[in-house]
């Protein structure tokens, strides 16, 4: 070979080399970067060539897949109930992405998932259509329509959070006003411009999801947690001891003073147990302070607030969320801010202050109490299936930590019993079922102009068989007293309570 040729040779060499090494730079290890490259459609277009897999609540697909004339997004997703189960499911759009369980499932719904790789190819091979695989979820399907029946049906805005407390279990969760989800996945884009546009423009928010994302201050709901510090304190052992707290009583350094509603002759010196029956302000307040506001934060802390490695998402700047648990969707965080003098942790003390929570917190912090103190990771999704319904990966209850002794669990149990036979909710009473609650409304505005927020979290038992409830009404016209709570929210949870246990 003379001398030109053989650098004829070696050039087309190395252009075979360079393009051989290019092709697998490209096809290898540039492949999923191209392929998640929000610019390239091919992938989206893909995930609508063949039907999604389906959410199942009691073992019933709540979405599905329905054949459309477009080439390009040849099946559009489908809601059974949308609205109803829009704060679980979320969206799933061709057009505006996706959110909550759609978005966090979504490789098991589009049968992506390495795990489904070998029902994939046993498909193929049988020549059965392509599909995703499932996502059974722990909801309870006659109490999340309880639930959002009773929102809808007294035109309220507000959310509802059920937890089964021995497991962690969500058995409901609610948001309204609510959003269709299908009207997001039509392949009619016009349609899907104007209800997004809708949906943000509204003042009234349906798309948020008030159960999870929203936090509130808990009012009087939030005395649980103080008397629960109270009792493991040591101080007020006895919940039926009297304590020498006065009604009214003023705040450290002003004219300004707290007052109950229920009055003197009910709060003046109260028993932690009357307490907690009629709400005094004064004397859980009065604890918070006797106790410091240390003691009252280490409390709330031991049923998840402050505490990111828990199931909270949202965190204030600094705080290390790296280990952050979530169900699986996101989750905001409740808080309880250190208060720096003696009137604010008055104010704390009694839910209100700079203290938020979501109704997800406020069910786990009653489910902690109904369950002996133990305190349970929950959970949404209770297992992911393939496409022919078995079982790929299955969710176990997890025990986060031990909140409070079972012995004080037992006393706010009877505390909060007591609530419902003797104080403040006896409208919340439901035949052969074991009920405890405690009411609340919480102060908005400034200088609490605006309506108040009812409250109502309470657990139902009958045969060993437990729920835990969190209602909040955001748009209550009652009475601003703790009483309002009850009318308001209470009836919303007694609804839900009875779909759980069956009464």
């Amino acid at each position: 070979m003379n001398k030109p040729l053989r650098k004829v040779s070696i050039f087309c060499l190395v252009l075979v080399a360079a393009l051989m090494l290019r092709a697998n730079w490209v096809q290898v290890v540039k492949a999923a970067d191209y392929a998640d490259n929000p610019n390239n459609n091919r992938r989206v277009y893909e995930s609508y060539s063949h039907p999604r897999g389906d959410f199942l609540v009691d073992g019933k697909p709540i979405t599905g897949s329905e054949d459309s004339d477009s080439k390009k997004y040849e099946y559009v997703r489908t809601y059974l109930n949308g609205p109803m189960y829009a704060p679980v499911t979320g969206f799933k759009s061709q057009f505006y992405g996706s959110s909550f369980l759609e978005s966090v499932d979504d490789s098991i719904l589009t049968g992506d998932d390495d795990r489904l790789f070998v029902r994939r190819v046993i498909d193929t091979i049988t020549g059965k259509d392509r599909r995703g695989g499932n996502v059974a979820l722990t909801i309870n399907g006659k109490a999340q329509e309880a639930a959002y029946n009773s929102l809808v049906s007294q035109n309220k805005t507000g959310a509802v959070a059920a937890i089964d407390p021995a497991t962690g279990k969500i058995l409901t969760l609610v948001s309204t006003p609510s959003f269709d989800p299908g009207k997001l996945s039509t392949n009619d884009k016009k349609v899907q411009d104007q209800t997004w546009k809708a949906l943000e423009q509204d003042p009234a928010k349906p798309s948020e999801n008030r159960a999870i994302r929203t936090t509130y201050a808990p009012g009087s709901t939030f005395k649980l947690i103080t008397a629960a510090a109270a009792l493991s304190s040591g101080q007020y052992a006895n919940p039926d001891a009297p304590t020498n707290f006065q009604s009214p009583s003023r705040y450290p350094n002003s004219n300004k003073e707290l007052i109950d509603q229920a009055g003197p002759g009910k709060c003046a010196g109260a028993t932690l147990k009357v307490a907690l029956e009629y709400s005094c302000n004064t004397v859980f307040a009065g604890i918070g302070t006797q106790l410091g506001d240390d003691a009252v934060k280490k409390q709330a802390e031991a049923f998840g607030f402050n505490d990111f490695g828990k199931y909270n998402y949202q965190s204030p700047t600094g705080v290390d969320t790296k280990n952050n648990m979530e169900i699986p969707t996101r989750v905001s965080a409740s808080l309880f801010p250190s208060n720096k003098d003696g009137a604010a942790t008055m104010r704390a003390s009694i839910g209100q202050q700079d203290v938020q929570a979501t109704p997800l917190q406020m069910a786990s912090v009653v489910a902690t109490i109904a369950n002996n103190g133990k305190m349970m990771q929950p959970y949404l999704v209770d297992s992911l299936k393939s496409q022919n319904m078995d079982t790929i990966e299955q969710t176990s209850p997890k025990q986060i930590s031990e909140a409070v002794s079972p012995t004080v669990a037992g006393q706010l149990q009877d505390m909060m019993q007591g609530v419902v036979t003797e104080g403040t909710c006896k409208t919340a009473q439901i035949p052969g079922v074991k009920v405890g609650g405690k009411t609340g409304t919480a102060q908005r505005g400034v200088n609490n102009k605006d309506n108040p927020y009812a409250w109502f979290v309470s657990y139902g038992e009958v045969d060993g068989k437990k729920v835990a409830v969190a209602v909040v009404i955001e748009d209550s016209n009652a009475d601003r007293d703790d009483i309002s709570g009850c009318g308001s929210a209470a009836p919303t949870a007694v609804a839900v309570m009875k779909a759980v246990l069956g009464k």
